[in-house]
């Protein structure tokens, strides 16, 4: 590679792999920062910042996450409804107990740009509770 040129990864050269990430006892935004740069690409040297260049990324056994300090009831996911009375400010401990990949998933979306590539690249994370998963076939181990 010529090194007074810049390289831009077309769409057609990309080569997405799958990568399994096992959850358990990891600190979450600890784990959420490692997903959203393998999403992205950024752990490429063929990473371009407006190109979908990341792999897939398999989460397992994510009710075993690791909060430290007192996030666990600090710790509040805030949302509006639009409404009078429509807001609901559920701690970390709630949400875990009701569907705990959202944790996950909530933060890593807060760690991805706030834009179209957005909604691209979070369509390659797939969480799962427990270690059973049904992308086998693709993770070449």
């Amino acid at each position: 590679m010529d090194m007074n040129k810049s390289y831009i990864l077309k769409n057609e050269e990309r080569e997405p792999k799958w990568r399994k990430i096992d959850a358990s006892g990891q600190v979450l935004g600890r784990l959420c920062t490692q997903i959203a740069d393998i999403l992205r690409g950024k752990d490429k040297p063929t990473y371009t910042p407006h190109t979908d260049s990341g792999d897939y990324v398999v989460v397992t056994n994510c009710e075993k996450i690791v909060l430290t300090g007192n996030k666990w009831d600090d710790k509040i996911y805030a949302r509006f409804s639009g409404w009078r009375g429509g807001l609901k400010e559920p701690s970390a401990k709630d949400v875990f107990a009701k569907d705990p990949s959202r944790l996950i998933m909530h933060g890593v979306m807060g760690m991805l740009p706030k834009n179209k590539l957005n909604r691209q690249v979070i369509k390659k994370l797939k969480i799962y509770v427990g270690s059973e998963h049904p992308h086998q076939a693709q993770l070449k181990d």
